[in-house]
């Protein structure tokens, strides 16, 4: 069968199933299973197939991927979370848009410590939009912040995501992990200046909080009491990351040990709220390593079909440089952005993005961190950006999706832009790289 037809197949079918509604992990599957018995030679392929699933997850590279989940899941439950944006909102007063750089700023700090985009969007739209609505902010600056903070849990530890796109890319877990903090912050930076400069330009964006009531006295006591200790938490997981203390897995398990002590110091915790997190953990946790296997079958029937091999040859005889091939498969998981999730995207792409990465001779760290900022701007892309129907979720009712478009779209703007930078200067992503 011809490289061409072995690809049409295999998608047609995917696409077929997952226009009819059913969830891509298992469309993956059954068009794993049809691939299997096709390609791989009859009943043999389907016990190759379960052979290869069961090696997928059967890495203790993977262990990084519920530890994280986990430490988010109890700063999460356990209200510590909660507690960093209202320190943060106390410290800020008098400044014009106080609210939209309170969400920019307690966004990032929560995406530090959560690992979760839709977590990060969630609890931010629901605690502070309300208010930020009530005293007049334009959605752009009411709802754009927080949507363009949510999405930074995806590049900055503990990012499970990241863990999974190395994982299956094989890239160098710790390696990626510190690689997208630098470009996080950029992202949270260059946010927090558009708000300051867009409010100061026209102060009506984001009226002033005249009733806003905030001793001078006591507003640094709760940053001190309820930031610093959880960002000492963050400074260690990925100092000892950065440094070579310790390895993904174990900079992981101290980091659940951590936020434990810290739940417990605060006395925030109790028997219903680890086991809430421990639920929570154990659902995400188990539809990632479903993706994993799927994904990584997928690869698999795909090689043997001899599709990889056909494709890579047809690129290479396009003779394009390896800037210029970047360039295409990011436009192309922007527009895949679009209409599917973060984790269809990986499935669908890497499987031929990863054999071109390793012929052509890319970085793969550098790549992996500029397809995660691109996962991250598939966030907030229209029509079906995932941060785009959360917010409209906890929004007020009135508001409309469109509205929820048009206040994602200016920021969707500056994120391509540091998706330019990155792209441009390769050198940022190795900035906290310490030579082995």
């Amino acid at each position: 069968m011809e490289w061409y037809i072995a690809i049409g197949f295999l998608f047609s079918t995917l696409f077929i199933l997952m226009l009819s509604g059913l969830p891509v992990v298992f469309a993956f599957f059954c068009v794993n299973v049809l691939g299997a018995f096709v390609f791989l030679g009859g009943e043999f392929g389907l016990i190759q197939m379960a052979r290869n699933s069961a090696e997928a997850i059967n890495s203790f590279s993977l262990v990084p991927v519920p530890l994280f989940i986990l430490m988010g899941e109890l700063l999460f439950h356990t209200g510590l979370a909660q507690r960093t944006i209202s320190a943060i909102e106390r410290l800020i007063s008098a400044v014009p848009g106080r609210l939209s750089i309170v969400s920019v700023l307690g966004g990032t700090a929560f995406a530090t410590l959560s690992g979760s985009s839709i977590a990060n969007t969630a609890m931010m739209g629901s605690s502070l939009l309300p208010e930020m609505t009530r005293k007049g902010y334009h959605p752009t600056m009411a709802m754009g912040p927080i949507l363009a903070v949510g999405g930074i849990a995806i590049l900055i530890p503990p990012s499970a995501l990241a863990v999974t796109l190395a994982s299956l890319g094989g890239i160098s877990i710790s390696k990626l992990l510190i690689a997208g903090v630098v470009p996080g912050i950029m992202i949270g930076v260059v946010t927090l200046l558009y708000v300051i400069v867009r409010c100061a330009m026209n102060p009506s964006l984001a009226p002033c909080d005249h009733d806003l009531k905030n001793p001078k006295g006591s507003k640094w006591t709760p940053f001190l009491k309820d930031v610093v200790p959880l960002f000492i938490i963050f400074f260690a997981v990925v100092g000892s990351l950065v440094f070579g203390l310790a390895s993904p897995t174990e900079s992981a398990a101290f980091g659940v040990v951590a936020a434990l002590v810290a739940a417990f110091l605060y006395k925030s915790i109790n028997i219903n709220k680890i086991f809430v997190a421990l639920t929570e953990t154990a659902k995400l946790s188990a539809s990632i390593l479903f993706i994993l296997v799927a994904s990584t079958t997928f690869s698999q029937i795909l090689s043997f079909s001899g599709a990889t091999t056909g494709l890579l040859e047809a690129v290479s005889n396009l003779q394009l440089t390896s800037i210029h091939l970047v360039i295409l498969m990011l436009l192309t998981l922007l527009v895949l952005g679009c209409f599917v999730d973060q984790i269809s995207m990986i499935m669908l792409t890497l499987p031929f993005f990863i054999p071109l990465v390793h012929t052509t001779g890319i970085d793969l760290v550098w790549f992996g961190v500029l397809v995660l900022i691109a996962m991250e701007i598939s966030l907030l892309t229209p029509p079906f950006g995932l941060l785009l129907l959360v917010m409209q979720g906890v929004a007020p009712g009135s508001t409309k999706l469109t509205q929820v478009y048009a206040a994602a779209l200016p920021f969707v703007g500056l994120q391509i832009t540091v998706l330019i930078v990155v792209l441009t200067f390769p050198n940022i992503v190795s900035i906290l790289q310490v030579p082995n």
